[in-house]
């Protein structure tokens, strides 16, 4: 669909979105990534039956993670939207990177947490 979406996003593609661990989300912003979004199959439509269920209560947990330390939860996100909803995608990563940039660096990496 050609459609654009932010420069700054990393798109890492997996099978199914239920392979998403919580250990990735947390790598990904000790690595030095502000934000982590994950974009999925529509709730009820997934072709590994309930991979992105299983990704939204790791996703939220995450959430949960960032809220006890500090680092905020709106760091991270889930979106479900299928193959053909390009342009929704494109609205979606616009939104969440004007709001990752709103929160600011990653503390995480600012206090050197990156290794």
């Amino acid at each position: 669909m050609r459609v654009e979406y932010p420069a700054n996003i990393r798109i890492i593609k997996l099978p199914c979105t239920g392979r998403v661990d919580v250990i990735h989300l947390l790598k990904a912003l000790e690595g030095g990534a502000d934000g982590s979004m994950v974009a999925g199959c529509l709730e009820g439509d997934c072709h590994y039956r309930s991979g992105n269920l299983r990704a939204r209560k790791r996703v939220n947990h995450v959430k949960e993670i960032l809220d006890r330390i500090g680092l905020r939860a709106e760091r991270v996100a889930m979106y479900n939207l299928s193959a053909g909803m390009g342009q929704q995608f494109a609205e979606m990563a616009r939104e969440f990177t004007e709001r990752v940039r709103d929160l600011g660096p990653s503390p995480a990496r600012r206090v050197g947490l990156n290794g």
